[in-house]
């Protein structure tokens, strides 16, 4: 009779307990569901809004011009003249010929909607915002000519680029910083979590996504623990990127706990002239000597949380030393800049450690040349000279503001210096003719360029896009390869086993010409080899569609294809 009592009395606490995980359960999901509803809502009725207000301004152009054939002449003549003016800009070929198309064929429409999103959207009021606070930050940046002429004894060609990036961006390159690179975003996530817990002074987190889910719940609870224990934690988002992930009282909630958080260009109904410039960088600094960048968000399906769109492939890099100062910095611009309503940074040195100072221990490798080594067997004298060969590092970033494309710049001038090989991966491949162009040339002279392009398409009309490029490289011996197990994300490129970069810049219009993007050079290192050896391993999970794009492409989707390359500019 206990007997039965007992084993009574334990399945009911069971069913008790099972029926408060699953309503914990529901209420999360519904929760999460109450968010994704919220702000898919808000991104329909601002999209409507706007597609509503360019239409009744194209309705009124043309209605003013039907009654008024002199209002249609004057707008017929002002078409004539921005081709004119398109055509003897400094933009990209491709970019401009998209334009001149769209508007001689349909000239008030063409010129409404260059108007709005051909101009590169910023005002001169947000140009000199940001230009005020790039002169307090940039200067703050050591010259280090130093590092650079060891660079120039190392190797001419990358001297060069090193020398484009800081007299074009105004980042230098640095020594004394260890590079440790991520073949999976999940493991950068994790090393991540373990740095931001150790945390002293401050943590900066800039994300193009982030979603309110289970990956950023663990990250949120190390950032409550640190903002509890006096730490200044500040997060700061693109409001687009992050429409679908979060609720409107995302920012209430997070600064509840003593997190400060800011968001980026916020997506709303209106004619924003801004709203097609999207922040896409990823940065995460802590203490101003530890540093996270790379192409994953954080969001659950860049950690395998959930796996939409097959195996999500990403990648990152840890820095500490140094170069850590230009993440601070890049990271400073935008919190600073991005908004007149906000109040801005007084004392930017608090935030800048004093630099030379010394690594204190060789940061984990990711199947690196320390584990090798220690794997091997080898002594130790080998093992701390590999975890000091830092080699040259260069963070940069690449912004819309200054009509200078660097991250596109660095991928060119990469791909014509190279003399073996030079290796990329991107999820989107929409380029320009001068890009089409050094990867063509690079493989006529003999260098093994490849690209890898995703398997599975997260947007399907962009992935047909991506795929109308591959006959004009593949006929110029540039070999194409297709991440069959699922999505590549990552945005990388080495190079002759001497230079790597490894960042958010997609091989694509947006992220070359549009967005906010950070990237970061890395040469002369064993994390270098660690990038290359990634490579070829994902070669092995690719499939080559380099002969089929070669030869096999039957009429109708070329003539497919071809519609889709001149609307490129504009996606």
């Amino acid at each position: 009779m206990e007997k039965r009592t007992e084993d009574r009395n334990i399945m009911m606490e069971e069913k008790k307990t099972t029926g408060e995980i699953k309503d914990r359960i529901m209420g999360e999901t519904v929760e999460k569901k109450a968010a994704v509803k919220n702000g898919v809502f808000r991104m329909v009725f601002a999209v409507l809004s706007i597609l509503l207000e360019v239409g009744l301004l194209f309705v009124l152009l043309h209605y003013v011009g039907e009654r008024a054939a002199w209002i249609y002449h004057v707008l017929r003549f002002l078409s004539v003249a921005l081709v004119l003016g398109i055509y003897g800009s400094h933009k990209t070929a491709s970019i401009r010929m998209t334009w001149i198309m769209l508007i001689m064929l349909a000239p008030i429409f063409g010129t409404t909607l260059y108007l709005l999103i051909g101009l590169n959207g910023y005002t001169w009021k947000m140009r000199i915002r940001y230009d005020q606070i790039d002169k307090a930050l940039l200067p703050m940046l050591p010259s280090n000519e130093e590092v650079a002429a060891q660079v120039k004894e190392r190797d001419g060609r990358l001297y060069g680029l090193v020398r484009y990036i800081q007299g074009q961006a105004g980042y230098p390159v640095y020594a004394n910083t260890e590079v440790t690179y991520y073949d999976d975003g999940e493991k950068g996530f994790e090393a991540q979590k373990r740095d931001l817990a150790k945390a002293e002074h401050f943590i900066f987190m800039e994300y193009h996504a982030i979603e309110d889910a289970e990956c950023w719940h663990e990250l949120q609870e190390v950032l409550e623990e640190r903002a509890r224990a006096g730490v200044e934690v500040r997060v700061f988002y693109d409001d687009m990127g992050s429409l679908g992930f979060i609720n409107t009282d995302f920012v209430k909630r997070t600064q509840k706990h003593g997190i400060q958080c800011r968001v980026f260009n916020p997506f709303g109904p209106g004619l924003n002239l801004f709203l097609n410039n999207r922040d896409h960088r990823k940065i995460t600094v802590i203490d101003g000597k530890v540093g996270f960048t790379g192409g994953y968000n954080l969001a659950n399906e860049y950690f395998h949380r959930t796996e939409p769109f097959g195996f999500w492939k990403d990648t990152g890099i840890r820095l500490e030393g140094d170069a850590v100062r230009s993440l601070t910095v890049t990271f400073l611009e935008m919190w600073n800049a991005s908004s007149g309503m906000d109040r801005d940074d007084r004392d930017f040195a608090g935030y800048l450690p004093e630099l030379n100072q010394p690594v204190e221990q060789a940061a984990e490798c990711a199947d690196g040349e320390i584990e090798r080594l220690v794997r091997d067997g080898q002594e130790d004298e080998q093992i701390k000279k590999a975890g000091s060969a830092n080699g040259f590092v260069q963070p940069y970033a690449d912004s819309p503001m200054d009509d200078r494309p660097v991250g596109e710049d660095v991928y060119i001038s990469i791909a014509e210096g190279a003399q073996d090989y030079v290796w990329f991966i991107t999820p989107y491949l929409i380029i320009t003719d001068e890009m089409r162009h050094a990867l063509s040339l690079a493989a006529r002279r003999g260098v093994d360029v490849r690209i890898i392009t995703p398997g599975i398409p997260d947007k399907k009309i962009v992935y047909s896009l991506t795929r109308s490029y591959y006959n004009g490289l593949t006929r110029s011996g540039v070999r194409i390869f297709e991440y069959t197990p699922g999505f590549c994300h990552a945005k990388m490129c080495v190079s002759d086993d001497l230079v790597a970069t490894c960042g958010t810049i997609n091989l694509d219009y947006r992220s070359l010409y549009h967005h906010f993007e950070n990237g970061c050079l890395y040469a002369d290192c064993p994390a270098v080899m660690d990038t290359k050896r990634d490579f070829e391993e994902t070669f092995a999970k690719c499939t080559e569609v380099t002969e089929y794009y070669t030869t096999g492409r039957g009429a109708f989707l070329r003539f497919g294809q071809m519609i889709l390359r001149l609307f490129a500019p504009l996606m």
